[in-house]
């Protein structure tokens, strides 16, 4: 079987991360017999730079032809100054809309071998932590009316209840492969569109008499993530709500770069990420942890091509190298020898 993938490597540790990700995905199609086929294309900050745009024409058409897309990261402080719309940020934003690409599903999963490196108390997570955020990704204040006028600005938070209702769909699915349970994020004391979104979560829940629903306000499901994460199964939210909170779950988890994001459209095409940034103070040294990019094609393997084994072989081959002691710098703890991010590829690699 042939797959078109579109691969923007971006900036930062954008390049390091995507190359040990696709040494990984060029083992997984010489063990399973797949033709990966890979186009290099430009977005973000080196796009700005080669070509004076942070999305090109080209890249967009070559991920619309693809059959899914990996993405490094995007940005950093060379182009802070330029506006808003000319940043390298809103090359990701225009990726998810013109993609169509609505749900971004975020697994918050601890390791037991690292449990030393979360920050909470360790009976507050003994066991492990296993928490899926189903984020609306194309709504919401992000793409809503935007208006600036003197020292006065305005950004509109807008939904409409089909937008709701697909996202919904999405996280009852999900959690109908897992245990069953779905948290709903809102602010519905305060804001019209949490109004909407709790009644329309709740028409949806009917069509999923299985799973339990429940709802929590959004300051209240921060508190709660440090409190009890336990208490978590799926959470769905809208765009600005889960990018604050999935980077809260995966903090709790021991590090960022773990932590592995699809973003999701119809018919399962999907554009697969990090969660994490370009992290411009490491790039190039060697020191950013690929494992997290490496876990977003494991997902690319699972959402878009509907390859459940060789998903699986992934994550065992994650979950050995992490037993076996390996650590980059961000996982390691006093005294542990630390590798680097072409060795931590290298040994994934090699336990496949």
């Amino acid at each position: 079987m042939k797959y078109k993938i579109a691969v923007i490597k971006g900036d930062g540790i954008g390049p390091e991360i995507v190359d040990e990700a696709i040494k990984v995905l060029k083992k997984m199609g010489e063990k399973y017999n797949h033709n990966f086929e890979f186009t290099e294309v430009l977005a973000g900050g080196i796009a700005i730079d080669k070509t004076g745009k942070n999305l090109p024409e080209e890249t967009l058409q070559v991920c619309k032809e693809s059959d899914a897309v990996i993405l490094g990261a995007v940005g950093g402080p060379k182009w802070d100054s330029l506006p808003g719309n000319e940043r390298p940020e809103k090359a990701l934003l225009a990726l998810r809309k013109e993609l169509n690409l609505y749900s971004n599903i975020r697994p918050a999963v601890m390791f037991d071998i690292l449990k030393d490196t979360c920050p909470l108390k360790p009976e507050i997570v003994e066991g492990g932590m296993d928490i899926v955020i189903v984020r609306e990704l194309t709504g919401g204040i992000y793409f809503g009316k935007k208006f600036t006028e003197g020292n006065y600005a305005c950004d509109c938070m807008e939904y409409s209840k089909y937008e709701i209702e697909r996202i919904a769909h999405q996280a009852f699915k999900i959690a109908q492969s897992r245990n069953k349970h779905v948290t709903s994020v809102d602010k519905a004391n305060v804001l019209e569109t949490s109004r909407l979104w709790r009644k329309t979560v709740e028409e949806v829940a009917k069509d999923y008499p299985d799973v339990k629903l429940n709802h929590l306000y959004v300051d209240n499901a921060a508190m709660q993530l440090v409190v009890n994460p336990k208490q978590f199964d799926v959470i769905v939210t809208e765009n600005m709500f889960g990018d604050i909170l999935s980077d809260e779950a995966s903090m709790i988890t021991g590090s960022i770069g773990l932590l592995p994001s699809a973003s999701l459209g119809d018919n399962n095409f999907g554009m697969y990420e990090p969660i994490h940034g370009s992290a411009p103070d490491i790039a190039g040294q060697g020191k950013a942890n690929p494992i997290a990019t490496i876990l977003s094609i494991s997902m690319m393997l699972k959402y878009t091509f509907g390859l459940q084994s060789e998903s699986d072989c992934i994550e065992n081959a994650v979950k050995k190298t992490l037993s076996d002691g390996h650590r980059t710098a961000d996982i390691a703890r006093k005294g542990e020898k630390i590798i680097t991010t072409v060795e931590m590829g290298n040994i994934i690699v090699e336990s496949i």
